[in-house]
Parts: C-alpha cells; structure tokens; sequence
C-alpha cells in the first residue's frame, strides 16, 4: 500500500521543510513526493534537514499546478489545520491511513498539505474527496508540515503493517484528471441550460456539486456515462446540429 501513497507538499515556502518531509516519508516507508510550486527547489537546506533521505528528494516530481500534481490519483485528500465553513467529509490520520489502505489494487492515493502559514485554500480543498484533520491543543493547533506528515505517515505504516484492511474490489475509480474534466464539462452545460446564472451563485452550486460527486467516489464508466449524458444535453440544446 505504500508505494501507492503520494504526498503532495502546495507552495512550501522553506525549503528545509521539504527535506524534513524526506525524512519523515523514508522513515516510514513512503517514496513518492511531489511539491507544486515551492518557493525554493533544489536548495541545500532541503538536503540537509533530508539527513539521508537524498533518494526521495532526487526523484522529487515538481509541478506548476495542484491538479497536475493529482491528475493520475483516484483518492485525494487534503489537510488542514482548521475546520471550513463549508462541511466536508473529514477523516483522522488512523480513519486516513484505513481508508487509503482499502483502495482498490492499482489506486494511487495523493495526501495534500498546505502551505506553512496558510494551508490549502478552499479551492484546492475543493479538488478533495476528503479533508484530513489531525486532532490538536485547540489553542495551538497548527503543525509544522513536516511534523503533520510525520504523524499521517506513521499511522500508514502501522495501518500497511497490520494487513487487517479488506482491499476493495478493483473497479477502475476516476483520476483526479478525470473528474476534473468532468467537472469542467458539467458546469459548462449548466450554464448552457440556464440552470447557471450567476457567478458567484455558479460557484456555490459547483461547490456543493463537487462535494456531492467527491462523496460517490465515481468509477470510470459512471465519469464516461454523465459525460455521454452531458454530451447529449448539448447536442440536443443546438437543435441536433454539429
């Protein structure tokens, strides 16, 4: 399980955090780091706080976006310090780690954490099936990011180590590529009807949409069939013409 597992640091602005994050993941079995964005990288300090971990950071996939980093991922989730206004399925790092270790064989699983001062924004929580929060002091409730993926990358190992998790039957789940492009198709076509608007009342509607989808964990013959329906809509909107 594992080798299925990818963090996924968003704008880290220090670049030792990310070699701390080496560390933490080698300690516990992780390999595939990904950033989107960071500040400074490569950056000896990054090699030093990685203290032996030159491997992951040697094949450290640097990417200009959240949803290219997440593109091939049938699970995301995203941590955060703070609960959101918006309600969204949550998860502990134990309840995390049970979860990722019950996807299908095959399933990449992407693990997000924020920036250090700000975290994930909404929007990048919105690309989510589940937000991750780690019980804390609530008076002091902000982890350095190398230390939340510490704590989320030990309850793995022990969740890998104990095999008491039933796999999933393997059912191909739709990437994170997928769904955005679903996603993209979909609010196209609501503005198309009509059933769109307004702006600003557009954006809640597809947040509460997102969520709704993100909840049903969609396999990639429901993405393939909404999308022939949406697909439909359109064509018969045009009169049936090209």
């Amino acid at each position: 399980m594992l080798s299925t597992i990818r963090i996924v640091l968003v704008g880290t602005t220090h670049p030792g955090n990310i070699g701390a994050t080496a560390r933490a993941m080698k300690n516990m079995g992780l390999s595939d780091l990904a950033l989107v964005t960071p500040r400074v990288f490569p950056d000896e300090q990054a090699t030093a706080r990685a203290a032996g971990a030159d491997d992951i950071l040697a094949n450290v996939v640097v990417y200009p976006t959240l949803s290219a980093a997440i593109a091939d991922c049938q699970l995301t989730i995203g941590a955060s310090a703070r609960l959101r206004s918006i309600p969204w399925p949550q998860l502990t790092p134990r309840e995390c780690a049970d979860l990722a270790g019950r996807q299908a064989r095959g399933s990449r699983t992407a693990i997000l954490f924020g920036r250090e001062h700000s975290g994930l924004t909404n929007e990048e929580l919105e690309l989510c099936h589940f937000l991750l929060h780690i019980p804390s002091n609530p008076e002091f409730s902000s982890l350095n990011v190398a230390a939340a993926v510490q704590l989320v990358a030990y309850e793995l190992w022990v969740a890998n180590a104990s095999g008491d998790a039933a796999v999933e039957p393997a059912v191909p789940l739709a990437t994170g590529a997928e769904l955005e492009s679903f996603f993209g198709h979909l609010e196209a076509t609501l503005w198309d009807v009509g059933f769109l608007h307004e702006r600003r009342a557009g954006d809640s509607t597809m947040r509460r949409l997102r969520r709704l989808f993100n909840r049903a964990r969609l396999e990639e013959p429901e993405i393939h069939l909404l999308r022939g329906i949406l697909t439909t809509m359109q064509f018969r909107l045009k009169g049936g013409k090209e």
